[in-house]
């Protein structure tokens, strides 16, 4: 399991390929710091390393990374982390367009193509 806070390359992702799963790499983003965490099992995994490194849960959203595939294909917003009532967030998958579109730039802004 990795922080990305600055930049990472798109073939240091593909090379997590296979680590978990063979067609994707789970992340977990923090919307607020803009830090991206990669690379488990789990994607409570991936937020307890956030929390643990000062994120808040409030500011994170579980997504899954397909390196080979692009545009909207690139990002898959489902994760059971996602599942919060109490934010009207009632399924795995991101329902506020506005929080995906900040999960979106903050993965395009950290992922270098």
């Amino acid at each position: 399991m990795i922080i990305i806070k600055d930049s990472i390359d798109l073939e240091e992702i593909k090379s997590m390929l296979g680590n978990f799963f063979p067609e994707m790499v789970k992340g977990v983003v923090d919307i607020e710091k803009k830090y991206l965490a990669l690379d488990a099992e789990l994607h409570s995994d991936l937020e307890a390393l956030l929390i643990e490194n000062g994120s808040s849960q409030r500011d994170l959203w579980g997504i899954n990374i397909y390196p080979e595939l692009e545009d909207e294909d690139f990002i898959e917003f489902d994760s059971l982390i996602n599942i919060r009532p109490i934010d009207n967030n009632r399924t795995r998958y991101v329902e506020d367009e506005n929080i995906r579109n900040d999960i979106i730039n903050i993965v395009n802004n950290i992922v270098k193509r």
